[in-house]
């Protein structure tokens, strides 16, 4: 069984990375991951628009946790392979405020006891101002806890240090997330934390922590020191993954997408799967996934025994231990399987307006209300008249244009042709006198249908695109008594793009161009090339000291140069140079990101001037 965490920084942008646009739903992808439970933070999505298929999987269970807020942001979920396992209990957040309507029952609940804000030491704000309850930490759909017996499943998105006034909020939802866990294990349960935890746990897990600047002072920061306390040796939890690679370096799981860090493997390990030392006997192997790509984020994972061996000398299955018979009819209250909008008690707006409300049967169709009442009945000996022929249209509902009308002849055509045309194309027309008077309401809706269905009318002067291409000949004016009927058989103008590839073909061959000199008229060939050349976009530069191609960007400061473009070096990694403040001059690697700089102004000109000398 495989446990598999991934920080997907958005739903809706996952799709249109490789291998995931190759998927026709979200299933797909799901299987493609290859997962027993599987753990996304960064939803950045609501209720309101989750699609169907990706809170519904044909085969998996899925809970969602929602910021309260602010839409497009965090948010955080679980899925569970529904033929594997089986989820027991499910709660959102960890302080077991966020209660669905009606709220959960002790039975439902997974503990008895949750943190509490006067019972865990919080730090203050910038204001010197203590929370005095954990709602404003709750509020922005950072976690689920999912209850699958042998262990208790804590997916988790912890708040990033986004500025000073921001860390106050970061460590007091880690202490809120240690009190939750520390909880569970007094009452007995093993704990799985996964998710992105936004902390290097130690030097090794940043691109920057061999420096000897960052080594000395890397702990300072309060929230690596609380991560440092934390784990094992000295708190309760062990890093799953660091275990099977105790000395691995750019074991990365997050790199800075702006500046192409990951080429180079230029980042941080923020995201972990960290068990309780009951876990570690049932745990086989544990690594990273950056092969995968769709986010600034690589998926980790751990896989777990499918037996162990305790001390005691007893055997225990996975299969014993785990729930696994698939019963979807006692699923948590949480799963999306069973909100109102899913269960078949709501009915969803969408479904007003889907294709499946405008396909109506035949019996229901419009033409069977058009059936004679008594009311509207004809005169009897018109009775005969009025039944139209059976390989012939219905009276009042106009017949397919004739694929014979020319554009050309169309422009001299009136509106009133066109609307009169149809009736005279019947085979038993019914004639004005034989008909019933209908009243004036009648007439006006027979007017405006007939008006939406008369043809866009066309000008005159309208030409043909291919008419500027073609040689000029001679047409005869047309006549304004041209009827529908006497129009001559020509192509239909809805292939006039066709006719305009064929004018276009012919006039390569034309006697006129042939008799021109040879250098008024230049090969194909030599047009395309030209062409190609004019709007093909410039091709980047090697930089000069590692030959790989530099990236475009752009000038935004302002000034002479504003919208400008220009290359760099695209290569970032260890020891890249970010400024005195930031790094010590003796710190710098300039293996990385080499000085090379050029306009691109520079590029496009050296590009031409080897173009016209080759």
């Amino acid at each position: 069984m495989r446990i598999l965490s991934w920080n997907i920084n958005g739903i809706r942008t996952l799709p249109q990375y490789h291998p995931w646009n190759t998927f026709t739903s979200f299933q797909g992808i799901l299987e493609h991951l290859k997962a027993d439970i599987i753990c996304f933070q960064e939803m950045k999505t609501s209720r309101s628009s989750l699609s169907r298929c990706v809170a519904l999987p044909d085969d998996f269970e899925a809970f969602f946790s929602f910021p309260q807020n602010k839409g497009g942001y965090s948010g955080v979920a679980v899925y569970t392979d529904s033929r594997t396992i089986t989820p027991l209990r499910a709660e959102e957040g960890l302080s077991g405020i966020l209660q669905p309507k009606p709220p959960l029952t002790l039975d439902d609940r997974i503990s008895r006891s949750y943190p509490c804000a006067h019972e865990i030491e919080l730090m203050p704000d910038e204001h010197g101002s203590t929370p005095s309850d954990l709602a404003a930490l709750e509020a922005e759909g950072r976690a689920l806890i999912v209850d699958f017996g042998l262990f208790v499943l804590i997916n988790v998105y912890c708040p990033n240090e986004t500025s000073d006034a921001r860390l106050p909020f970061k460590i007091n939802y880690h202490t809120m997330l240690q009190d939750r866990v520390r909880t569970l294990m007094n009452e007995g349960r093993e704990v799985v934390v996964v998710g992105d935890i936004n902390i290097c746990a130690t030097p090794l897990d940043h691109c920057d922590g061999h420096l000897s600047s960052n080594t000395a002072t890397f702990y300072d920061h309060p929230a690596r020191a609380w991560f440092h306390r934390w784990l094992s040796p000295i708190g309760c939890m062990t890093d799953a993954v660091r275990t099977f690679w105790p000395g691995r370096k750019g074991m990365y799981t997050c790199w800075n997408m702006k500046i192409s860090a990951r080429e180079s493997n230029y980042g941080t390990r923020v995201d972990y799967i960290l068990v309780t030392p009951g876990m570690l006997p049932w745990i086989k192997h544990g690594d990273i996934q950056p092969s995968l790509k769709g986010s600034d984020h690589c998926p980790i994972y751990i896989d777990l025994h499918d037996e162990i061996t305790t001390d005691a000398g007893e055997r225990l299955s996975l299969r014993d231990v785990l729930p696994m018979d698939g019963n979807r009819k006692d699923l948590p209250r949480l799963a999306a399987r069973r909100w109102e909008e899913y269960s078949g008690k709501q009915t969803l707006l969408s479904t007003f307006f889907g294709k499946g409300n405008m396909l109506r049967s035949p019996n229901n169709s419009p033409l069977s209300s058009l059936s004679l009442t008594p009311d509207t009945q004809l005169p009897k000996e018109h009775s005969d008249a009025a039944q139209p022929d059976h390989t012939q249209p219905a009276v009042g509902i106009p017949p397919p244009m004739h694929p014979s009308l020319s554009f050309q002849n169309l422009a001299c055509t009136s509106t009133s042709q066109l609307l009169a045309s149809p009736l005279k194309l019947q085979s038993n027309p019914i004639s004005p006198r034989q008909t019933a008077p209908p009243d004036s309401s009648a007439k006006r809706k027979s007017s405006d249908s007939s008006a939406k269905k008369a043809p866009k009318k066309l000008k005159g002067s309208q030409s043909k695109l291919s008419s500027f291409f073609a040689q000029p000949s001679v047409s005869p004016p047309c006549s304004q008594g041209n009827s529908l009927g006497d129009v001559p058989d020509h192509q239909d103008y809805i292939d006039s793009d066709y006719q305009l590839a064929l004018e276009l073909s012919a006039s390569l061959e034309n006697p006129l161009s042939q008799s021109l000199p040879a250098s008024a008229t230049p090969s194909a060939s030599h047009s395309k090339a030209a062409w190609s050349q004019l709007m093909a976009p410039v091709q980047p530069p090697n930089c000069f000291v590692h030959g790989e191609p530099a990236k475009e960007h752009t000038v935004n400061k302002p000034g002479p140069n504003k919208g400008k473009t220009f290359f760099l070096c695209e290569v970032f990694g260890p020891g890249y140079d970010k400024g005195k403040n930031e790094r010590l001059r003796e710190e710098v690697d300039h293996r990385y990101r080499c000085n090379f700089f050029k306009w691109t102004s520079d590029v496009r000109r050296e590009a031409k001037d080897k173009s016209s000398t080759s």
